[in-house]
């Protein structure tokens, strides 16, 4: 089912090619970013589903969806690109790099921002969302790729 491919997460802002083990753009490892066009179906939906749950995570530490179907609403209304299977702490970071610096009212977006983030503007919430992603993946990354040794039984 076409609805079902996953696209390429690549935003082309990638840093692989200047030495970084993860892109800093989709957040991709080295070798994903390379081989991609080679994964079958299944390879890629494993990557996204890691993407979108590292995603998801970072922007739930900071942001609350109050409202799904109004922040869905509001990505179409906005034309706002966003994927659909991705939870909806995924589109509202869409919604944030499409647009952070035009939202006054989290509400009319269908969310709210944390208690202890309120005094800090959506555009830095949205790097500081990006930052952490980041973080996430080459954590992932040095634990478990970098580090393959501790899986292996190696003395």
């Amino acid at each position: 089912m076409l609805d079902d491919l996953v696209k390429t997460p690549c935003i082309g802002v990638c840093s692989t090619g200047i030495g970084d083990t993860v892109c800093r753009g989709c957040k991709r490892f080295q070798h994903e970013v390379i081989h991609w066009n080679g994964y079958t179906p299944e390879q890629k939906r494993i990557i996204d589903e890691r993407l979108a749950g590292f995603l998801s995570q970072c922007v739930s530490n900071r942001l609350r969806v109050l409202d799904k179907a109004l922040l869905r609403w509001q990505l179409q209304v906005q034309n706002v690109r966003f994927t659909a299977r991705h939870d909806e702490y995924c589109w509202l970071f869409s919604l944030l790099k499409a647009g952070a610096g035009q939202i006054d009212q989290p509400r009319d977006f269908g969310f709210e921002v944390d208690m202890a983030f309120r005094e800090v503007p959506l555009t830095e919430l949205r790097d500081q969302i990006d930052a952490e992603f980041y973080t996430l993946s080459q954590a992932h990354y040095d634990r478990y790729i970098a580090m393959p040794d501790l899986f292996g039984g190696a003395d």
